[in-house]
């Protein structure tokens, strides 16, 4: 009797849900990429074509500060968390099995399974302490916090890369009389780019578009752009807020691409 091969798309209705979930997933984001050109005030009400609210949000001031923390914390906090990370994947990955591995795994990946408003708390009550003990009110607990929240999301693209490496090439580097480091710096790094990378966008991304944990720990007046845009929702909603949301929609896809490209070339 010949095998038969099975898929998932030949199931029945298979195509119908998929187009049913891709449209449940894109058309509010397409939705609201029309209405940022909405030359209406009311983005229930559409008023034509218009590129105001874009010019509106690039001439207000509290938007570029915004903008400007934002930035700021995510590239601090990407660039702590891949570093952090690394040095996690490499502890938990480059050494046999031993006694609570799978512990650490936990420990690492907390942030992911723990709801985020515990998380926030927690931190909330430790950068109070401080806060109290020190005086200090600047924007490094908001790199600490970001940084902290974002280590398991760089943490797990870098040990899949790490894990699907050959460890003979390091084997053959030490038999040609390379020590730990430069096997590490000739042979390990390099291959472990596209895993750094990719955590590192991750990071970025999820540090930027965070709002719990901002929201409790930042100090007045830091204020990053979602939580800018989340205390004009509060006021009233109005089509910048869409402009806004459509120029970050394309910066991530825009990092998305030069990921892919550096992957791609790296291949």
């Amino acid at each position: 009797m010949a095998e038969r091969n099975f898929s998932v798309t030949s199931l029945p209705g298979f195509a119908t849900i998929a187009i049913v979930v891709f449209v449940a997933l894109y058309a509010p984001i397409l939705l609201m990429t029309v209405y940022s050109f909405n030359a209406s005030e009311s983005v229930a009400v559409w008023g034509g074509w218009s590129l105001d609210w874009y010019r509106l949000a690039w001439q207000n001031e509290e938007v570029k500060k915004a903008t400007l923390i934002s930035l700021q914390v995510a590239t601090l906090a990407a660039i702590f968390s891949t570093a952090l990370a690394t040095l996690a994947a490499l502890g938990t990955t480059r050494r046999p099995a031993f006694r609570g591995q799978t512990f650490i795994y936990v420990m690492i990946n907390q942030p992911l399974m723990v709801p985020e408003i515990v998380t926030a708390v927690a931190l909330l009550l430790v950068t109070a302490a401080i806060k109290k003990a020190t005086g200090y009110n600047g924007l490094g607990y908001l790199v600490a916090a970001h940084t902290a929240f974002c280590i398991p999301f760089a943490y797990l693209p870098i040990r899949a890369r790490l894990e699907g490496m050959d460890l003979t090439l390091e084997t053959a580097a030490a038999d040609l009389y390379a020590d730990r480091w430069q096997a590490f710096r000739r042979v390990t790094l390099p291959l472990l780019m596209p895993g750094i990378f990719a955590g590192a966008m991750l990071a970025f991304v999820t540090s930027l578009d965070d709002v719990v944990i901002t929201e409790f720990i930042k100090s007045p007046g830091q204020d990053t752009l979602p939580t800018y845009m989340l205390g004009q929702l509060r006021r009233a909603m109005k089509p910048d807020v869409n402009a806004i949301s459509t120029v970050l929609l394309l910066f991530t896809l825009a990092l998305l691409s030069v990921f892919f490209l550096l992957s791609r070339s790296r291949k």
